[in-house]
């Protein structure tokens, strides 16, 4: 009898699409809680709950650039992840610097167990504690916060959920860049590295705005020369990488030239562990690398979309397909989200744009001075059937079904509070 293909075998076309499931956000208002949302088959959303996390938003407020009202307040990614197993949710609350963990029953529905400090201070008007990792092996949680010195925290997670501050801190800095914005964390599939993004050597509030509310990029340094405030742009340091000890505690860091600028996000294949990409939300485009058998890391050239929208794209969030063939590329600056073909061991464009433009109410503005709607984190579900998109400055989070081109097809668009929400997470 012949052999059934598995999903990485067959054509998206032939896949099962339209599973039902679950999808879970994160309002990140000041009283911050989960919203979760029931997944038809057809791909459209049901909320079925909002339950308080315990912890504070950073509401309408964006930290980074001191903007009382700005969607994509962490200006970063993966604030809301399950665990392997399924069994609990974990949040930031970026307001407060803490982190909620919620037990999930066999329905998806979600019971608070526990509320926890970071143990970083909350400076000003609001915390910023914005992505998380989870070891299974270390039972480990990692904290990434957007302003350092100590941009990463630990945590303990037991049998039950319940959460331990650790005292171990890390730092994405170096000696000569002091007040780096740390961006994402990911634990490798082998649970062996631990990788940090970043997107600027200081934060844009740093360096005012244009009268058009667009950041200023470049500073001037000593001696009159122009720098921009990019990370890895032109120093080739921006991507952080951490030997992951037993204990859960990390190593050395080591800094890698990630071979564009601001390189925001970090996304491993599902069936080649070794193998990663990277958006980059100056670089205006993705790229893909690889972990050696000796732990070093290589990345690959950058393979960009099309800019003539204006610089930079803010291409800042991915979302690789079940099946590793397809990769969706979100344009923060652009309101759209590009597709890319994994080609063999290489990128290639599938759609550019992968849907049209979606519009906000025209309050907000993009690193390149362009009108945004402001999109911010996205999840792909584990058929591969469907997308879904945050547009924040719209105030909806909007479903798509996935087409064999690259494409994505709208099938759905909730209501979600306006500027704020953050993170995407479900099963």
């Amino acid at each position: 009898m012949a052999k059934e293909p598995t999903m990485k075998e067959m054509p998206m076309s032939d896949m099962s699409r339209g599973q039902s499931g679950h999808l879970y956000t994160q309002t990140n208002e000041v009283a911050n809680a989960i919203i979760h949302y029931k997944r038809r088959a057809s791909g459209e959303l049901d909320e079925l709950e909002r339950v308080s996390t315990g912890g504070a938003g950073s509401g309408e407020f964006k930290p980074i650039s001191g903007q009382d009202s700005a969607p994509n307040a962490f200006e970063g990614a993966a604030s809301v992840i399950i665990t392997p197993d399924r069994r609990f949710l974990f949040t930031t609350n970026g307001g407060d610097n803490s982190v909620s963990t919620f037990r999930i029953a066999e329905d998806g529905r979600l019971t608070l167990v526990d509320v926890k400090a970071t143990g970083n201070p909350v400076e000003g008007r609001s915390g910023t504690a914005k992505s998380l990792a989870y070891s299974q092996k270390t039972r480990t949680l990692f904290v990434l916060h957007s302003f350092g010195p100590d941009h990463l925290r630990l945590m303990s997670v037991d049998a039950e959920g319940k959460l331990t501050t650790r005292q171990e801190q890390y730092t994405v800095n170096t000696y000569s860049k002091r007040n780096r914005v740390a961006t994402m964390v990911v634990v490798s599939p082998n649970e062996e590295l631990v990788f940090v993004g970043t997107t600027f050597d200081e934060p844009i509030a740093h360096t005012g705005l244009y009268p058009d509310g667009s950041p200023i990029l470049w500073v001037q340094r000593a001696g009159g020369a122009f720098h921009s405030i990019a990370s890895n742009a032109p120093d080739p340091d921006g991507l952080a990488v951490f030997p992951l000890r037993k204990d859960g505690s990390l190593g050395t860091t080591r800094f890698y030239d990630a071979k564009g600028g601001s390189p925001f996000y970090i996304a491993f294949l599902h069936e080649r562990p070794d193998t990663f990409l990277i958006g980059y939300a100056v670089g205006d485009g993705c790229s893909m690398g690889t972990i050696e058998k000796d732990g070093t890391v290589n990345i690959g050239s950058l393979v960009k979309i099309d800019t003539s929208a204006g610089v930079p794209s803010e291409l800042c969030w991915l979302a690789v397909s079940p099946d590793d063939r397809t990769v969706y590329a979100t344009n923060f600056g652009y309101s759209n989200i590009s597709s890319y073909r994994i080609n063999g061991r290489g990128l290639e464009l599938a759609r550019d744009p992968a849907c049209p433009k979606v519009p906000g109410d025209g309050t907000a503005r993009g690193l390149n001075g362009t009108v945004t709607s402001g999109p911010a984190d996205n999840w792909i579900t584990p058929d591969g059937a469907h997308l879904y998109q945050i547009y924040g400055n719209a105030a909806k989070l909007v479903g798509y079904a996935t087409q064999p081109d690259g494409s994505l097809n709208e099938v759905c668009s909730v209501k979600i509070p306006y500027n704020s929400p953050q993170g995407l997470a479900g099963f």
